[in-house]
């Protein structure tokens, strides 16, 4: 059986659908499994030992210029590249109109995707011959995930041991594995404090003080500051200023370079957001925090996971602006962040060895 997955974006989204590898290879004797993806997620999946084959588009850029003879060269080429795997199934899992239009291009009777009343965009399911509801369980979004998945071959994906691999090359492995010996010996922590909407950031204040309680509670610690933007490594330098030599920023790293960076820190803090998701999926130890989204949503699983939800009654409101933003980012309080680190660090000393 010859199975493709769609799932494009966005980083974090593409993570929480990882365990749908994991629970095709183990229902179905022999499959194979490509996927979709948008180019700048690729390190997420081009490594991965279960997958046979990847599909990389460039829908953005699509977009930009819909009628240009580069854009249909590359959907010609596309539609070419989907018919000649002749899929058995297709399990749209965007849910948008782009995915769907990739499903119909596959040329595959079967394709599988979510219902009208869920869909990101309601014109996907013009492309779907098979749209499968969630159950009131279904709360998290990887269960989602699964429920479409696992619809088509009669096993509950409930009770199955599923991960979400993610494998890197070994040259940048070995450029994490450098980076990190020169860090002193005691628990590294890294503090992911950027992300895409507003309204799921914290306040710089807060990640000062809970640096400066990190520092005082462990000597020896050393803080990483992951950034990606000029507003973000302000803020990460803000840190450092504030609290001293134990905050460190890191340097711009792609996504293919952060993995492995991730993959040896002790603990990784931040909101909802792709690289906590990573580090999660890399088996580091997280603590999150949920504002305009909801933790029972969207965090990760599992004894060395925490989570705090904004005290807000219009907490997981999903808005990306609001006027009591200032309000909202306050009621996730330090005391909250730094006892669910102490918390982690108190079960777990050597994060990657605690059990799952």
């Amino acid at each position: 059986m010859r199975v493709l997955i769609i799932k494009t974006s966005a980083l974090g989204d593409i993570i929480h659908a990882l365990p749908v590898i994991d629970y095709l290879r183990q229902v179905s004797t022999g499959v194979e499994i490509d996927w979709v993806v948008e180019e700048p997620f690729l390190p997420v999946l081009e490594h991965n030992p279960g997958l046979s084959q990847i599909h990389v588009v460039r829908t953005r850029k699509w977009r930009k210029a819909p009628f240009s003879a580069e854009t249909r060269k590359d959907l010609r080429a596309l539609r070419m590249e989907l018919r000649e795997r002749c899929y058995d199934l297709v399990f749209d899992i965007q849910g948008n109109l782009k995915s769907g239009l990739i499903a119909w291009l596959t040329g595959a009777r079967e394709r599988v995707g979510f219902t009208r009343e869920v869909a990101q965009e309601k014109a996907n399911c013009l492309f779907t011959t098979r749209r499968i509801p969630f159950r009131d369980s279904d709360r998290n979004v990887t269960d989602r995930y699964l429920r479409v998945v696992s619809a088509l071959f009669g096993r509950d994906y409930r009770g199955m041991e599923l991960t979400g691999a993610i494998v890197s090359a070994p040259e940048d492995e070995a450029a994490a594995e450098r980076y990190r010996a020169g860090l002193p010996g005691g628990p590294v922590i890294l503090f992911q404090v950027g992300t895409t909407w507003n309204t799921k950031l914290w306040y710089p204040e807060g990640w000062s003080e809970l640096a400066r309680r990190v520092v005082a509670r462990y000597p020896g610690a050393t803080i990483l500051i992951n950034w990606g933007s000029p507003g973000e490594k302000a803020l990460g330098e803000r840190i450092a200023g504030e609290v001293g030599p134990a905050v460190h920023l890191l340097p711009w790293l792609r996504i293919r370079e952060l993995i492995p960076v991730l993959r040896r820190v002790d603990l990784v803090i931040g909101g909802d957001t792709g690289p906590v998701y990573l580090a999660a999926a890399v088996g580091t130890p997280t603590v999150s925090f949920y504002r305009a989204t909801s933790a029972a949503t969207y965090a990760p699983q599992g004894k060395r996971h925490r989570t705090v939800q904004a005290a807000m009654e219009c907490a997981a409101c999903y808005r990306t602006s609001c006027d009591r933003d200032g309000e909202c980012r306050r009621s996730i309080t330090v005391d909250a962040l730094f006892g669910a680190v102490t918390d982690l660090i108190g079960q777990y000393p050597n994060g990657k060895d605690a059990p799952c």
